[in-house]
This record gives structure tokens, C-alpha cells and sequence, in this order.
């Protein structure tokens, strides 16, 4: 008995020692750091197991670098744009965009990211309108396809894009594709093999050397990118899979949000993708003229191409999404399936409400992640009282990445409004500068609401007890979900 009482004591000093340690010796966002302390308290041992695979710190860390020759280049190439910005010679082309100069300025000289307004853009919000074109593209490539995905499938749309690379590949054409190692664990040597033997080149993003199993499992490459040729690009929130064709019983209709730049921005794209190759495939791909030709005058649109993740001292896409809501006149429309936003951007959404800004926010009317959801709904809910309107999404689905700013400037990509897009996930968004296409966007989530059941506050406050509890619970762990 007394051998007994003795482990379990030590068991609970070591457990009351982690959680000093979370305290003291992390350096995490406070509330984050109550929470894991919670956790490890209230479940001692698998708490502990949880903060192994979902806690590791890797904000310091400078996993995507440029080389010498490189980095000169890119950063002659922002200098240019930073010197002409100071002496006013960067004039936007849009006069609806003019209020938004702070935006540009602050993503130039802060973030390195090139404002250029000679694009072109497509939007898709169907799976099987959207993968038409990245087929066709595919096929009418002459050079390179890269692409990278955070979830490719091993289904029937899985492998009709591979064989479709493996074609290509055998053609001549440079086949690279880079997937995330949780996200692509369906992809087997098997199914790889044509590939590859076909001269395709495959990289996966923090690999693990045992089979599912990852150690890193809370930092994943979300980014869903593909350049053809470094003339056209693809980003967005379809991954590869059937379920994203509205295949899956399971979710139905899936409604999303992707768009095909081509014009200058496609280089930034190219950049993203080619550092995170280097990252994952480890080989000397360099930076050659083939990967950037010269696309201007393609159209007249202004984008910046914004990355984040946790390599980064900031939090670049939170910050936009701020900035941007900050920035607001007379309308906030943003559609997100996870919505765990911080207390910065809760609190700007409270501010746009009672000045009188049309804050509307839609969600899906149900989960993928069954806590997720719940937080997401109950922080919708929160913003009911300051006179946002609230929506959940009825036909399917809701998986866009999509915030629009007064008809005339918008942000999509594949960044959530929550803490693990914001900290913990490597994403990319294209903020927009175009009240045509900002518009559109707009239009389409107008048109959304048609298929979609008003939140109020009357139906709010009348949930059931279940409902009230699994809030409470998701809210809790809302900081580390």
C-alpha cells in the first residue's frame, strides 16, 4: 500500500512540475498556457501525451530560407517597390481602393509582400467547376506543374490527378508535388510508383520516419497551391478528394471558395511553393528564369500574396484580417467553417457592429470537428449582441476562407478566423485589391444567405442543455483546439 501511495505521489508531483514548467518556461499566449495547465491538471498522463504531440514551439525556428544569390534578388525586388511607394509613384488602379494604401504599406515594408495590380482572377465555388480547370490546366502545361496540398486523397479524384502529373512527367514536363504528411497519409508508395517512375518528384511536408505516427502533428502545411508554367496560379480551400466534389454522405453539397490568379502575383505563389519544397525535398531547386517568366499587363486587379505560420515572429494573416476590419466602412462579410477567433479580432468585430458596419459572419450548420464546431458556434453567437448578423450555412457544407470589406476589398485563401490558423498552421491568402472582384465575392455570399438560416438571439437562447454544455466545454479548450 505505502509502494502504491508512493507512485501515485510521485506521478502527481511530475504532473504538478509539467504544469510549472508550462507556466515558467513557455513562452505562449497566457490564456493558451491556463488551458494546457487545466488540462494537465484535470487529466494528468494523457494530458501530459496531448501536450507532447500538440504543444511543441516552433516560432523561433527559420525553416524556409532563401540562399544568398536569392535573397538579394527578392530583396531588390521589394526595395524597388519600397522606394517608388515612398516617393508616390505606386498609384492603385482602382480608385475604390485608394482608403487601403495603410494595407498595402504595411504588407510591403513589414511582410515583403509585392503589390502588383496587373492580374487577372477567377473565381470557383464549385468542386467540380474548380478541378475542371486545374485538369485543363494540367494537360496545357509546357514547362513545370507545382503543387502543393494540406489533404490529398487516395480516392477516385486523387488518383486521376496523379496519373494526369504522371502523363505530363512522362511528356517532359518538370512534375513536382508536395503534400503534408498528415494530410496526404492515404498516399501509399503503391499509389506514388507511376509518378515517379514517370520522372515526378514527390515531397512530404514533416514527414515522420514512423508510419502514422507524427510528432508534429499541431503544425501543418494548410496551403493549397498550384503554379502552371509560373503563369497561372491556384489557391484557396479545396484540397484533393472526392468529399470535395460533394461525394461524401457524410457533409453533402461542399461549398467553397478558390480562385485562379494569372498576372505577377503567380511568382509570389511560385516563391511560397518553391521555399516550401526546398523544406520538404531537401534538393537545390533554384530560383531560375523558367519558374518566373514575365506576365505583365495580364489584367488590372491589385494583389498581395500574404504567408503565415508559426516560423514567423507574427501573426501576418491575423494581422491583415484585423487591419482589414479595422479598416471598414459599411460592410464585413466573412465566411469561415472554423470561427475561434483571439480577443483582438473579437473585440474589432464588436467595434464594426456598434459603429454601425454590417458585420455578417456565416458558418456551417454542422461539424467536421465536433469541438471545433461548438466553440465556432458559440463565439458566432457572442457577436449576436452587438448587432452582427449570423448565419449557418444549410446546403452542404461551408469550407470557404472568404472576408470582404465593403464591396471592395477581400481576402481568400486558406487561412481560418481561428487560433490554429493564425499560430499554429503554414497558410497563404491573396488579399485582393478590386471592387469587380470584391463584388463578386460579396454577390456570392449574398447569394449563400438564400440557402442559409438566420442565428438570432431569440433561437440562441433557446438550446437545449446539451447544446449550452458541449459551448462550455469547446469554449474552455477553444485556445489550444
Amino acid at each position: 500500500m505505502f509502494i502504491e501511495i508512493g507512485w501515485v505521489t510521485a506521478f502527481y508531483i511530475i504532473n504538478i512540475l509539467l504544469a510549472l514548467a508550462v507556466i515558467f518556461l513557455e513562452r505562449k499566449d497566457p490564456t493558451a498556457t491556463l488551458t494546457w495547465v487545466l488540462v494537465l491538471l484535470f487529466i494528468p498522463g494523457i494530458g501530459f501525451v496531448f501536450y507532447i504531440l500538440l504543444s511543441q514551439n516552433f516560432s523561433r525556428k527559420k525553416l524556409f530560407k532563401m540562399k544568398v544569390v536569392e535573397e538579394k534578388i527578392y530583396g531588390a525586388y521589394i526595395d524597388q517597390q519600397k522606394s517608388k511607394y515612398l516617393k508616390g509613384h505606386v498609384v492603385v488602379n482602382d480608385p475604390d481602393v485608394q482608403p487601403y494604401q495603410d494595407l498595402i504599406k504595411m504588407n510591403l515594408f513589414h511582410n515583403k509582400s509585392y503589390y502588383s495590380q496587373d492580374n487577372e482572377v477567377s473565381i470557383f465555388i464549385d468542386g467540380e467547376e474548380k478541378f475542371i480547370a486545374v485538369k485543363q490546366a494540367i494537360k496545357e502545361a509546357k514547362d513545370h506543374i507545382h503543387m502543393l496540398y494540406y489533404i490529398f486523397n487516395n480516392d477516385e479524384l486523387g488518383r486521376e490527378i496523379l496519373e494526369l502529373l504522371a502523363l505530363k512527367a512522362q511528356e517532359g514536363v518538370t512534375v513536382r508535388l508536395l503534400y503534408d504528411s498528415i494530410g496526404g497519409r492515404t498516399l501509399t508508395p503503391k499509389v506514388l510508383e507511376p509518378l515517379k517512375k514517370a520522372g515526378g518528384k514527390v515531397g512530404v511536408f514533416f514527414d515522420s520516419p514512423i508510419p502514422k505516427f507524427n510528432l508534429k502533428i499541431n503544425y501543418r502545411n494548410h496551403r493549397k497551391i498550384i503554379v502552371i508554367d509560373g503563369k497561372k496560379g491556384f489557391l484557396g480551400g479545396f484540397n484533393i478528394g472526392d468529399e470535395y466534389l460533394g461525394k461524401n454522405q457524410k457533409f453533402g453539397h461542399w461549398r467553397d471558395t478558390h480562385i485562379m490568379i494569372e498576372g505577377s502575383a503567380v511568382r509570389d505563389l511560385q516563391t511560397r511553393f518553391m521555399l516550401d519544397w526546398r523544406t520538404a525535398y531537401k534538393d537545390n531547386l533554384s530560383f531560375a528564369y523558367r519558374y518566373f517568366p514575365d506576365l505583365s499587363g495580364i489584367g488590372t486587379t491589385g494583389i498581395q500574396i500574404m504567408s503565415s505560420g508559426p516560423d514567423s515572429p507574427y501573426e501576418r494573416i491575423k494581422q491583415n484580417y484585423l487591419k482589414m476590419i479595422n479598416m471598414a466602412q459599411k460592410s464585413i462579410y466573412i465566411q469561415t467553417p472554423y470561427f475561434i477567433p483571439d480577443a483582438s479580432i473579437m473585440e474589432a468585430l464588436k467595434i464594426a457592429s456598434l459603429s454601425g458596419i454590417d458585420v455578417r459572419i456565416m458558418i456551417p450548420n454542422k461539424p467536421d470537428h465536433p469541438f471545433v464546431y461548438w466553440a465556432t458556434y458559440h463565439y458566432a453567437a457572442e457577436l449576436l449582441k452587438y448587432g452582427s448578423r449570423i448565419y449557418t450555412y444549410e446546403n452542404g457544407f461551408l469550407h470557404s476562407k472568404v472576408m470582404v470589406i465593403d464591396h471592395a476589398l477581400s481576402s481568400v485563401g486558406t487561412a481560418n478566423f481561428d487560433v490554429r490558423s493564425f499560430r499554429l498552421n503554414f497558410e497563404v491568402n491573396a488579399i485582393i485589391y478590386n471592387s469587380a472582384v470584391s463584388d463578386d465575392l460579396a454577390e456570392i455570399f449574398i447569394k449563400d444567405i438564400e440557402q442559409s438560416d438566420e442565428l438570432t438571439l431569440r433561437v440562441y437562447n433557446q438550446r437545449g442543455v446539451i447544446i449550452k454544455l458541449k459551448e462550455s466545454v469547446s469554449r474552455l479548450l477553444s485556445p489550444i483546439l
